[in-house]
């Protein structure tokens, strides 16, 4: 059974992920510095707190623990704040890539689990992405990530660091046990910020833009539930933990939805209505992103069977009711 160094484990995917890796016999060992995580989520193994940008740090955790591998979460993820404050992007996100990949090849941990993003295909209208589609991505964001899958390589070149990178769409819902769930400080994600007005916490939802060459006006997304994809990160891990080649897998359904027919499931789950007000478009946002994911399946074995966007929807409606991280 593996030691797995999980940056950004006290974060919604990586909270999610550290069970997933406990249930499967692993020991996942969180490093976070808690800016945007909960100590709250750390439960299910040791914690380490730190920053990717001390260097130093990060070795005194490898030397600690000495894990097999790393999964790496901890990044700046806001589309729209990457456009307004690219410089950050680029700094914290690839900087911290590098420092935590530089860090594993020194402690002589040869593996390396990338949560990279469809972000880095950018808007490419009516295609299905697969892992050979064109990656052209749009903001600084998804162009952060997509400069650090290609750091992987140069560093598999290199000092023969093998590494899964995962790239993957909307993630939704939460832990059915009520254990982890999503919380963001700010929220921006569509199906928590629905639910927080369907259930008052605030007055609407917004929609950003309903003039998208779409068939409602609103843009088109593929969702999957966190479970599944914390569970696609453990095969990952077990594929490299084989002896498996670097490879580059996609995460979803290869359904989208629009953000009206979200808003119409969520009605229907949780019957209540959801107010909504009409928004500008944001920038940086792409018309439609849609997850082709046959090679994780052929591969991985990976299935994504909570993905139902009803079952999102009611995994996460029951967090949002029942848990609550505190400070």
């Amino acid at each position: 059974m593996g030691r797995i160094l999980v940056t950004g484990g006290a974060g919604y995917v990586g909270a999610h992920a550290c069970k997933a890796l406990s249930r499967a016999g692993h020991t996942p060992i969180t490093f976070d510095n808690y800016s945007t995580g909960w100590r709250d989520a750390v439960r299910f193994g040791p914690a380490e707190e730190g920053d990717l940008m001390d260097r130093a740090r990060l070795d005194e955790v490898f030397a600690a623990h000495a894990p097999d591998a790393v999964m790496h979460f901890a990044a700046l993820s806001q589309v729209g704040e990457s456009v307004r404050e690219p410089g950050r992007y680029w700094l914290e996100n690839v900087t911290g890539a590098v420092n935590l990949a530089e860090a594993a090849v020194a402690a002589g941990c040869g593996r390396f689990i990338f949560s990279s993003t469809c972000a880095t295909y950018g808007d490419q209208d009516g295609v299905v992405l697969d892992e050979e589609t064109a990656q052209r991505p749009e903001n600084p964001y998804g162009a952060s990530k997509r400069a650090i899958e290609e750091i992987l390589r140069d560093f598999e070149a290199a000092h023969g660091l093998r590494h899964v990178i995962f790239r993957y769409f909307n993630v939704a819902g939460a832990d059915p046990e009520g254990e982890v769930g999503e919380q963001h400080e700010p929220e921006t994600h569509l199906i928590p910020l629905m639910l927080d007005a369907i259930d008052g916490r605030r007055d609407a939802l917004t929609v950003f833009g309903t003039d998208y060459d779409t068939p409602d006006g609103t843009c088109i997304r593929d969702y999957v539930h966190v479970c599944d994809l914390a569970d696609a990160h453990v095969l990952g891990y077990e594929w490299l933990d084989r002896g498996g080649q670097s490879r580059a897998f996609n995460l979803g359904t290869g359904h989208g939805y629009s953000v009206r027919e979200v808003i119409e499931h969520s009605r229907r789950v949780t019957n209540r209505s959801v107010p909504v007000v009409e928004g500008e478009r944001r920038a940086g946002d792409a018309v439609r992103l849609v997850s082709g994911s046959e090679r994780a399946k052929a591969e991985l074995g990976w299935t994504p069977a909570r993905s139902s966007l009803d079952r999102m929807i009611e995994d996460a409606w029951h967090w949002h009711q029942t848990g609550r991280f505190e400070r």
